[in-house]
């Protein structure tokens, strides 16, 4: 079942508020747990973890900075 446009945009905001802060302290704890490996490790587990977070969620982002194209007000 596909996700309509305004479920995706809801689903979307719920995602940056409240998944991803909580991501960022679950990386952030993954890195702490490593012990303090050199600088450039830890940007490649930063810069990693950084781009991992988003791939599930690419269906719901793609085109929700769009307008509806279900809405008949909007225009082309």
């Amino acid at each position: 079942m596909a996700l309509g446009y305004k479920a995706r945009k809801r689903w979307a905001l719920v995602i940056l508020l409240i998944g991803l802060p909580a991501y960022v302290v679950v990386a952030v704890t993954v890195v702490n747990m490593l012990g303090r490996p050199p600088i450039w490790a830890e940007l490649l587990v930063y810069v990693g973890l950084g781009f991992l977070w988003a791939l599930p969620f690419r269906f719901i982002f793609r085109g929700v900075g769009q307008p509806d194209p279900d809405d008949p007000d909007q225009g082309p």
